[in-house]
């Protein structure tokens, strides 16, 4: 049984075959944490002390989350960590992590590396050997799921959809058969021609859910079809205003394909034998085909008279 360095970050040496990696137990953490996604309510006694007790707290933006520890009463160092800096960030913040340091890691809003920046970090911390542990807590995601009222079983989430009509509409094409449960993030300014290709190519019939300004003054949920939507979205203003969150139920099961071997072959032996109404029932039992169909197809092939 392998033994936890306590040596700072580090993996295992060369001489072990498996790919574990020791965690340096008791020096530098990361910690990833959950902010409010809207009311300040929300964020759990453990993130607050989390976030208090942190070396160095690592921001998507450093002017909401210094609004978010002002509110709080918390002064702490901050350092900006976006999609536009990660990788040049990732050296130093390794070096922190091997030298002992705790480095909170959050977003604007919501559990980091949804859709947010951090998963690089992550990767690397743990990479090194270094400890990552998480602060659950409020995520517009399985908040919309909640509220959504559409199967939750199983579900997968997309985040953003392409903002260019052709990309967005291929991606669309590419998910039209996905069978689970659909969350989907979406900004207001394009709220109405996503909904339009989404109800034009996963079907205006498909149940949905548009969830918007989660645990917020103006928190709404608007249920029906996705062509119900889209027609409401173009009339109520207020469907294109706030923090969007799309919930989609996923595709019907498709239906088996038939047999056409079969089909024909059960035709054959039954048709000269039973009136072709009896052997159209038959028929459609063994291989699934509607039965109107298979008695159709009896009378083109001159099967038995009567019945």
């Amino acid at each position: 049984m392998a033994s936890r360095s306590r040596a700072g970050c580090r993996g295992i040496g060369a001489a072990h075959h498996r790919s574990a990696i020791i965690v340096a137990k008791g020096k530098g953490r990361l910690e990833v944490i959950a902010t409010p996604i809207g009311n300040l309510a929300d964020l759990s006694d453990r993130a607050r002390h989390a976030l208090a007790e942190a070396d160095i707290i690592l921001a998507e933006d450093t002017r909401r989350t210094r609004a978010l520890l002002q509110s709080l009463g918390i002064a702490r160092p901050l350092l900006s960590v976006h999609e536009h800096n990660e990788g040049q960030r990732l050296p130093e913040l390794l070096t922190r992590l091997a030298a002992g340091e705790r480095l909170a890691l959050v977003s604007d809003a919501g559990m980091p590396l949804l859709s947010d920046p951090g998963a690089s970090l992550v990767r690397e911390a743990a990479r090194a050997g270094c400890e990552v542990s998480v602060v659950p807590g409020p995520s517009a995601i399985t908040a919309a799921l909640a509220v959504a009222a559409l199967p939750t079983e199983r579900f997968c989430f997309e985040g953003f959809l392409p903002a260019a009509p052709r990309e967005r509409r291929a991606r669309l094409a590419e998910l039209a058969h996905e069978p689970r449960t659909l969350v989907l993030f979406e900004a207001p300014h394009r709220i109405l021609e996503c909904l339009a290709d989404l109800a034009e190519i996963l079907g205006a019939a498909r149940p949905a859910a548009m969830v918007r300004e989660l645990t917020k003054v103006h928190e709404s949920v608007y249920r029906g079809t996705l062509g119900e939507l889209a027609g409401a979205a173009g009339t109520d203003p207020d469907m294109q205003r706030g923090e969007i969150t799309l919930v989609v139920q996923g595709a019907p099961a498709a239906a088996p394909a038939l047999d056409q071997q079969l089909l024909e072959r059960a035709v054959a032996l039954l048709a000269p034998e039973l009136p072709p109404g009896r052997a159209a029932a038959i028929v459609a039992q063994l291989t699934g085909a509607k039965r109107n169909d298979v008695y159709a197809l009896i009378l083109a092939a001159g099967g038995r008279k009567g019945g």
